[in-house]
């Protein structure tokens, strides 16, 4: 809304900007999401299912965007995968956190929308497509067993795990000396926001480097 508005706490916020431009840029895609239903019907089933829809809509139309810019690039498909299509799936997931943190009180939802959106793209994201490939093979003439190369997984899923128990202990620190996951001063925030952002870079450093097989393991 390019107008001030009221926080849940009282607060009256202001339109910056920032907020005006992202406004005009976005415009599109709220009247595409204006279809979305109200959570008042079906007891927000209706948002709930529609806005799914949309998201998987939109998440598939990035994958083959980011796929055929890595085609033109001459990246490996490993690589846009991790780069472009990370990207651009975990934007809103990003904007989300955001405005949690900034909304709420306490930083719980902002930390558990990071852990629950990496936990559906995992569970989620690989089981229901492994179910319906399983599904579709049982009845087709060809072998039972359903395999799926696992090229630079092991890294990937070790470095992920190394980078995500640091970004655990920055937090546990972060409670420690400055008293919560979130916020704090300005020198502090940015510390924290350039060791965050620095673990994602050696993520795609090192995986990139697997994928061309600069790094083995």
């Amino acid at each position: 809304m390019l107008h001030p508005t009221k926080c849940e706490t009282g607060e009256i916020k202001d339109v910056t900007p920032l907020d005006a431009i992202l406004h005009f840029f976005a415009i599109g895609w709220k009247a595409l999401f204006a279809l979305v239903p109200p959570p008042q019907y079906l007891g927000g089933w209706a948002c709930f299912i529609v806005s799914l829809m949309f998201i998987g809509i939109i998440t598939a139309i990035v994958g083959e965007v980011a796929g055929l810019m890595g085609c033109v690039i001459g990246l490996k498909p490993g690589v846009t995968a991790i780069t472009f299509v990370a990207v651009g799936t975990s934007l809103p997931d990003t904007f989300a956190s955001k405005k949690a943190a900034t909304d709420d009180r306490y930083a719980d939802s902002a930390v558990g929308n990071i852990t629950g959106s990496n936990s559906v793209n995992v569970f989620l994201g690989l089981g229901l497509p492994w179910c319906f490939a399983i599904y579709y093979y049982q009845n087709q003439d060809v072998p039972s067993n359903y395999k799926v190369p696992t090229k630079g997984l092991d890294l990937s899923v070790a470095l992920f795990l190394i980078c995500s128990l640091i970004a655990i202990a920055i937090l546990c620190i972060r409670r420690c000396v400055v008293g919560g996951e979130l916020g704090g001063g300005k020198v502090c925030r940015t510390i924290s926001a350039m060791l965050l952002f620095s673990l994602w870079i050696f993520y795609v450093t090192v995986s990139s480097l697997a994928q061309y097989g600069y790094v083995k393991i």
